[in-house]
């Protein structure tokens, strides 16, 4: 029997799935807490694009280098050491994939509660959580589908949305202009905090890199679909944004979670509005498949090399890591009922942040230390996208640690706790060793 691979249009939908979902339609109420000028929006978002960009070019090298499943848990084992390699998978588990789940499912639940009050949002974000889990446990064909077809029609719907925006006359101002004010606002530590929710908004830009072992031609169709994808995408967030505050007072976005909700109540009149609010609340299912589907490979490529944990990489007839889909499901589940919306944007993006860091890093050891390695894929204009990407990151890690202490360390506090972990199961995996040999 011929076996399932991921196409290229499949991969590219899974990367623009993985990012186009909460962080857009959520994060810009956060941001205009800080920033008022409609310009330096638009910039922050543009900086977040081009960011991005710099890391899909630099992941391209690197996973066509190494193309397995895994991520940054398959790069920074070889790059680095296992132990770093073992933080990245941990935090991929507990905080890369399982808490965007849990934050896209809670924005869902927001969204639909907006328009059916009745609607407790808990137990929706646990029903789609849960729904979802059951299609990818099943087969890769069915999951597959699944996010085309999604991510298909988020693709539209987010189209129409912008389409229609673009015509409507606000009953507000808003200023675009490049004065005095934006470029203040661009160079404050305002700027760089937001920055942490945008890229939030773009994290998953990297998703195709732990699909990677079961793509067709990996060293060729990952590095065109993590560069197309986030290309697509961060045309369709500065777009979107600027409708956003094309339609929107700023005073009236402050601290609101439920951004499209406003917009497009703006745009359509009440009660078209609510329909499209409902349409934004089932554009997330796509970005919550995407995440499902993506992060038990990393859990899967662990338990093949860790022994204590080789349940992770338990199978069903089909190929499909059951086993560590349900884990991270169950993990999801459980922060929808511990954690609020913005305390679960900063701490995933801070921690997120660490690990991306230290992958394109990486890309400098690949090129010194392993120049044998065939690379299909090498970075244009190299070295300048890795080290722009390292500058802005570090900038924005500092920034969040001065200003976001709590946050910070309860994601230094998941990395410590991980490593605890991996001396754990080293050494349980040389003890079982040892007594093999006994």
């Amino acid at each position: 029997m011929k076996s399932t691979k991921i196409s290229f249009n499949t991969a590219v939908a899974i990367v623009i799935a993985n990012m186009i979902g909460t962080g857009v339609f959520t994060s810009l109420g956060f941001q205009v807490l800080g920033i008022e000028s409609g310009f330096a929006i638009i910039m922050l978002w543009v900086t977040g694009g081009i960011i991005a960009l710099c890391g899909a070019l630099t992941y391209g090298e690197i996973g066509a280098a190494f193309p397995n499943n895994g991520g940054e848990y398959n790069y920074l084992s070889k790059l680095y050491h296992p132990a770093v390699g073992f933080l990245s998978g941990w935090v991929s588990v507990t905080v890369g994939f399982a808490a965007p789940i849990a934050g896209a499912s809670i924005a869902l639940g927001k969204y639909v509660s907006k328009i059916y009050p009745n609607v407790n949002a808990v137990i929706l974000a646990f029903v789609v959580i849960i729904c979802i889990t059951l299609i990818h446990s099943l087969t890769l064909r069915v999951g597959a589908a699944f996010q085309r077809v999604f991510t298909l029609v988020k693709i539209i719907c987010i189209v129409m949305f912008v389409g229609f925006g673009l015509f409507h006359i606000p009953q507000h101002t808003v200023s675009f202009v490049a004065d005095k004010v934006a470029w203040k606002d661009i160079f404050s530590g305002a700027f760089a905090t937001s920055l942490i929710y945008v890229t939030y908004a773009y994290s998953g830009w990297n998703a195709a890199a732990y699909v990677a072992g079961e793509m067709e031609k990996p060293k060729r169709n990952l590095p065109r679909a993590l560069f197309i994808g986030t290309l697509v995408v961060m045309a369709v967030y500065t777009i979107l944004n600027y409708v956003f505050l094309y339609s929107v007072p700023i005073s009236e976005l402050k601290g609101v979670v439920e951004v499209g909700y406003l917009s497009a109540n703006k745009i359509f009149g009440v009660q078209l509005g609510q329909f499209m609010s409902l349409v934004i609340a089932v554009l997330l299912i796509s970005t919550i498949s995407a995440m499902i589907l993506a992060g038990p490979r990393v859990m899967q490529s662990m338990g093949k090399e860790i022994t204590p944990l080789t349940f992770f990489a338990i199978t069903n007839k089909n190929n499909i890591p059951f086993v560590a889909i349900i884990f991270q499901s169950v993990i999801a589940l459980i922060l929808v009922l511990t954690s609020s919306f913005e305390s679960l944007i900063n701490y995933i993006g801070f921690t997120l942040n660490l690990f991306t860091f230290l992958t394109v890093f990486s890309v400098f050891i690949l090129r010194y230390k392993h120049k044998n390695i065939p690379r299909p894929f090498k970075i244009p204009l190299y070295p300048l996208p890795p080290i722009l990407f390292l500058v802005v990151i570090g900038w924005i890690l500092y920034n969040v640690m001065m200003s976001k202490p709590l946050e910070s360390l309860f994601g230094l506090g998941t990395v410590v706790l991980g490593l605890g972990f991996y001396y754990l199961t080293t050494y349980l995996q040389k003890n079982k060793n040892a007594n093999t040999e006994i």
